[in-house]
């Protein structure tokens, strides 16, 4: 085989072998095959496209061309959960612990944010003392003990994956479904969960900007789960707002903790309780999802997920007392609200342009490894839909330096719709695919 005669075979419109492609993924993975031929074949998938057969192929080549995570060592049936991206996405912070709470284990190997989203191992790191960096023994052992891991993302899994993205990101191939969906399912295969639901974020704020996109990208990372043996869902949800008020690291792991003490944003936690209600079903501990939601809530209520919680932040290292004492998280030097000053609806919250706000701010980067500021961002005082009293705040901002405290205000004046009469709240949860 000649890495020419693929690109050539799928620039025509050709369908790629299992051999083939396994040949690609290798030979890529060595370094055999260089950058320039890789981007060429990837510009090839990005308008060809792939069938399913082939993207199943690349999924499995690229879970192979590193370790596999072998989790059968840990009683029960494991659960594994992903977000396709979004602003104030704090679900996995209160999902993890819940879910974990109701006897399914959670091993959830986690990324870092680029650009206007946020990373769950960016919001960890705001718990001080807590270690994201963990061997695979050190994972797999903290979910044999406590029913719950997150990490960040080990090197030896999906080696393939990581630097054929690398690549898209600098080609303009990032949004091809195929790859997206052998990127997401790459991973999860590797990291030997034995089932997985699947959060499909759509709107202005998500990857996949419309619905047709965002359900043709659901299916696709459901038939891979399904073709490898994985009991596989997926949700696709709404991405036109932020999920939760709180945009910026150590403020979502407040919001995470306020909710799992029964508080915080009403769509984060009806998200958890859809979301957790499937994991439960998949994980054989409710028999639909009904009685997994009605567990969920017994959790939440009797502060068992909280519990729990703060045994995953004392088995990775981290300063338990954040549970009750939130003053314990990073702050920010300087805060200030917009006060409405008389009675108003939220009428819009652009979910993009708010996580761009929080990004200059310091809470997100622009390039990959940059640094951030984990105490920064905004708190929203609702959603759409939400009035706001006289006197209370529209928004509130965080922040380490004044001069970007006063753009952001400025900003967020311009970005943030307002009505003086009512507006009708945005759906969360629009799809099933299964």
């Amino acid at each position: 085989m000649r890495i020419y005669d693929l690109i050539k075979k799928k620039r025509n419109g050709g369908v790629l072998t299992r051999q083939e492609i396994e040949f690609i993924v290798k030979g890529f993975t060595s370094g055999e095959i260089p950058d320039y031929q890789m981007a060429a074949l990837a510009m090839a998938i990005y308008f060809q496209g792939m069938n399913i057969e082939e993207t199943v192929h690349l999924t499995l080549a690229m879970a192979d061309s590193g370790v596999r995570l072998d989790l059968s060592s840990i009683p029960g049936i494991k659960v594994d959960k992903h977000s396709t991206g979004g602003v104030a996405d704090t679900t996995t912070l209160v999902l993890a612990p819940l879910v974990a709470s109701c006897g399914v284990p959670v091993a959830k190997l986690s990324g870092r944010g680029l650009g206007h989203t946020g990373g769950t191992i960016d919001k960890l790191e705001s718990i001080p003392g807590l270690k994201v960096e963990l061997s695979l023994e050190e994972f797999k052992e903290n979910v044999k003990k406590y029913g719950i891991a997150i990490a960040s993302q080990s090197e030896e899994l999906a080696p393939a994956d990581k630097k054929l993205y690398a690549l898209r990101d600098v080609t303009a191939t990032v949004d091809s479904i195929p790859l997206i969906a052998s990127s997401v399912m790459s991973k999860k295969i590797a990291a030997g969960a034995d089932a997985i639901v699947l959060d499909v974020k759509v709107g202005q704020g998500a990857f996949m900007k419309d619905l047709p996109s965002a359900r043709k990208l659901a299916q696709v990372m459901v038939d891979i789960g399904r073709s490898v043996g994985r009991k596989t869902i997926a949700y696709i949800t709404n991405m036109d707002q932020p999920l939760g008020l709180a945009i910026g690291n150590s403020l979502e792991v407040a919001e995470a903790i306020q909710v799992l003490r029964g508080e915080g944003s009403q769509d984060l936690v009806n998200l958890c309780l859809e979301l957790g209600s499937a994991m439960l079903v998949l994980g054989g501990k409710a028999k639909d999802k009904e009685e997994g939601k009605k567990k969920l809530r017994e959790a939440l209520a009797s502060r068992k997920a909280l519990e729990k919680f703060r045994e995953f932040i004392l088995a990775q290292g981290g300063e338990v007392k954040v549970v009750e004492d939130l003053d314990l998280l990073p702050q920010a030097r300087f805060k200030e609200s917009w006060v409405a000053k008389e009675e108003v609806y939220i009428a819009e919250l652009p979910a993009e342009r708010l996580g761009q706000v929080a990004m200059k701010l310091g809470a997100g980067r622009e390039k990959k490894g940059q640094d951030i500021d984990l105490a920064v961002g905004l708190v929203l005082g609702g959603k759409v839909g939400d009035r706001i009293e006289k006197g209370e705040p529209i928004v509130t901002v965080y922040a380490n330096d004044e001069k970007k405290l006063k753009a952001a205000l400025e900003e967020l004046k311009a970005l943030i719709k307002l009505s003086p009469a009512p507006v009708p709240p945005l759906p969360l949860i629009l799809e099933q695919v299964s």
